[in-house]
């Protein structure tokens, strides 16, 4: 006799307390603030970059040029007399939107494939695991640097490839973690009441599935604003003159010796806020760990 079960006790699979939860560990974990707190500072000033009393990025004075930080330019200025710190304000948005729209992209792609190779298995996650085998065989960075040369030089296309070479990493976390959440109890007991395949994934393997692709998310940002400076910086990513902290580099790197701090400060800028979503990253991974409650 086939046992039927009844729908209401089909195990929820996010339990109601678990925000509570993963908040009050993430609320006891110093380095996890800290990161939330460099990550939202530059959010900030990057979102406010119109409305900050600064002069306008493209701005230039000629009886400034390559001045040392004083009052007046707090930063100094770069080689045609343009402020330092205005265009640093400016460039967070640059680096943070390549950031986060590079992420989306490799989310959005990369996330349905992974669930749909464990889901389905057989021949579909042979033919998606070998296409993810074929793109990891390329360094990150490089295979980066080559899709920006093919698509052309500009933040969006540099976004694209950011994107494009981050998604792997999200389809072999997806894949993984759906064949994971495939064995629980819960998924067997909904098959067993009749769910449909949207209704699987929907409600029971996608939500148990997020935690660690939104930390591996937090984490492959750093990465992405990595990547963004790199290619600006060999001049596949934004064009001048819109700021850009890889740019920026990339001209003050011939006046290391007359005005170091064309440099120095877009380093420390990009130095920051990498650590802050690592730190971010790593205390969302604790927080969000099931296994230690």
């Amino acid at each position: 006799m086939t046992a039927v079960v009844d729908p209401k006790v089909v195990a929820d699979p996010l339990p109601p307390r678990r925000s509570n939860r993963a908040w009050e560990k993430f609320r006891r974990n110093p380095s996890a603030l800290l990161g939330g707190a460099v990550v939202a500072f530059f959010l900030i000033v990057a979102l406010l970059a119109p409305v900050l009393p600064v002069p306008g990025p493209a701005d230039t004075d000629w009886s400034a040029v390559r001045k040392a930080p004083s009052a007046a330019h707090p930063f100094g200025t770069d080689e045609i007399g343009r402020d330092v710190l205005s265009r640093m304000i400016w460039g967070a948005q640059a680096s943070l939107l390549a950031g986060v729209v590079s992420v989306a992209i490799a989310v959005l792609l990369g996330v349905p494939l992974g669930m749909l190779a464990g889901y389905l298995r057989g021949w579909t996650d042979a033919v998606i695991s070998r296409f993810t085998e074929a793109l990891l065989a390329a360094p990150f960075l490089i295979l980066a640097i080559a899709l920006a040369a093919f698509l052309g030089p500009s933040l969006q296309n540099a976004m694209i490839a950011i994107g494009l070479s981050a998604m792997p990493i999200f389809i072999r976390l997806a894949r993984a973690q759906t064949l994971s959440v495939m064995t629980e109890d819960y998924v067997e007991s909904a098959r067993a009441v009749g769910i449909g395949h949207l209704g699987l994934i929907g409600r029971y393997i996608l939500p148990n599935i997020l935690p660690p692709i939104i930390v591996q998310s937090t984490l492959t940002i750093a990465t992405a604003i990595i990547a963004e400076a790199s290619l600006s910086f060999l001049g596949l990513g934004q064009q001048p003159p819109a700021p850009s902290w890889g740019a920026m580099l990339n001209i003050a790197k011939n006046f290391l010796e007359q005005a170091p701090w064309m440099a120095l400060y877009p380093g420390i800028a990009i130095f920051l806020v990498v650590l802050g979503f690592n730190l971010l990253g790593d205390g969302l991974r604790d927080a969000l760990d099931p296994r230690d409650t």
